[in-house]
This record gives structure tokens, C-alpha cells and sequence, in this order.
């Protein structure tokens, strides 16, 4: 594992294997998920199904770290992503010994009003490399809010590593448009996750020809195929 496609294709589909087994990540040609969108779309992923086991924790832990043993770059704290990037960004905070803090969507309506929670007299984020852990990258829009949050209180955010992503082109142009740059890496990616279906059994010919053709056009995949 000497460079990150090694570690993605070590990783990746152990972990896909891990969330169809506790059904963190569902896929429905037949009857799609409705989104909070309301989109109908055959995909759905709530990572946090991956906290009731241990194993899956670490699992992901590892993986992160493997990334930035690669990355070699030092990092000053670790922040996750609210609420569903703070439970990984606190397993791999405690792994390698580092400060913890966590991104709100929007900073509170009270007290400090904070959105950058962890830090204060103790400890500034100001110049300091902190690495961003997200759990799902779609469209890219909350990690680059995190990502901008965490820069306003001058902090280096280089890279921002999520455990799974969609692969949709929108999230790789949000990425691209951040001035000084941050680079987003995924443990698991959406082909990996579709070879691993299909090696399991999960998907038949069919429902992969549909699941590649959702990711061409996510929006529209619906209607296309006479879903609400």
C-alpha cells in the first residue's frame, strides 16, 4: 500500500462489504429511496449504521490513518464533520493522539455561538494543518462549508478524507472552485462499492447497468425511469 489507490483498493472493499452487511449502504433498482430532496434515487447510505461495531470503527481508523502516513504531511487536530464525521474523527483523534473538534452546519443562536467547536484558550486552530473527516461526500457542499468554517479561523485544511463518496461530478467542482486548495479523498468510492455488490451476489446485471446510469445523471434518473 505505497500510494492512495493501494490503500483505497485495501480499504474500500472491506468496507463496502461491512455496510451491505449492516445495511449502511441499501440499493433498490425496483423501488428507489426517496431522499429528503425528494428525489427518488436507488442509493442509500447512512454511515451511521457503522458505529454499532467495533470492528467497523477500526476498520475505518485505519484506513484514515494509512491515508495520512501516505499524505505525510503533519496535522495540528483533527475535525469532524457534525454530526455524522465526529464519531470517526474521534476514533482516529484518540488513535494517533490528537486534538478533536467538530464543524456545526451553522454556527449556535446562543451562548458563544460557536460553529467550530474544541477550540478556545488551550488550544488555536490558527495556522495549524487540520485534516477534515467526513462521512459521505454527494455533492460536496457541507465538507466545503466545513471547509470554509474552519478556514475563517485561519486554519490549513489540505485535504478532507471521507469514508465513502458518490463520485458525482458537482462534489469534484466544488472541491476545484477552493482557493487555497483542499483535496478530498474517499476510502470507498461508488465503483468500488458496485464491484463489491456484484461480487457478493447484491446486484444483478441489470440493477448495475441502472446504478451506473443514476450516476451519470443523478437528478433526473427518476423520472427518467417513470419514478415520482
Amino acid at each position: 500500500m505505497n500510494d492512495i489507490t493501494g490503500i483505497q483498493k485495501e480499504f474500500g472493499p472491506k468496507i463496502a462489504a461491512k455496510a451491505f452487511e449492516m445495511e449502511a449502504i441499501k440499493l433498490s433498482t425496483e423501488d428507489p429511496f426517496r431522499w429528503a430532496s425528494g428525489y427518488r434515487m436507488p442509493i442509500y447510505n447512512d454511515n451511521r449504521r457503522l458505529l454499532a461495531d467495533h470492528s467497523a470503527r477500526n476498520l475505518i481508523a485505519e484506513g484514515f490513518s494509512a491515508l495520512i502516513e501516505h499524505l505525510g504531511i503533519t496535522f495540528h487536530g483533527i475535525a469532524g464533520t457534525a454530526t455524522a464525521g465526529i464519531p470517526h474523527a474521534t476514533t482516529l483523534s484518540d488513535k494517533l493522539k490528537m486534538p478533536l473538534l467538530y464543524v456545526r452546519s451553522a454556527g449556535k443562536d446562543h451562548g458563544m455561538k460557536n460553529q467550530i467547536e474544541g477550540t478556545g484558550p488551550v488550544y488555536s486552530i490558527g495556522g495549524k494543518n487540520i485534516l477534515l473527516i467526513e462521512d459521505l461526500i454527494s455533492t460536496g457542499g457541507s465538507s466545503i462549508r466545513a471547509v470554509e468554517a474552519l478556514r475563517a479561523q485561519k486554519a490549513l485544511v489540505p485535504f478532507c478524507l471521507s469514508i465513502f463518496t458518490y463520485n458525482l461530478p458537482s462534489s469534484a467542482e466544488a472541491f476545484g472552485k477552493l482557493d487555497p486548495s483542499c483535496t478530498s479523498i474517499s476510502l470507498l468510492d461508488y465503483d468500488t462499492m458496485l464491484s463489491t455488490a456484484v461480487d457478493s451476489g447484491y446486484l444483478d446485471a441489470d440493477s448495475l447497468r441502472l446504478l451506473k446510469e443514476w450516476r451519470e445523471d443523478p437528478f433526473n434518473w427518476g423520472s427518467s425511469n417513470n419514478f415520482s
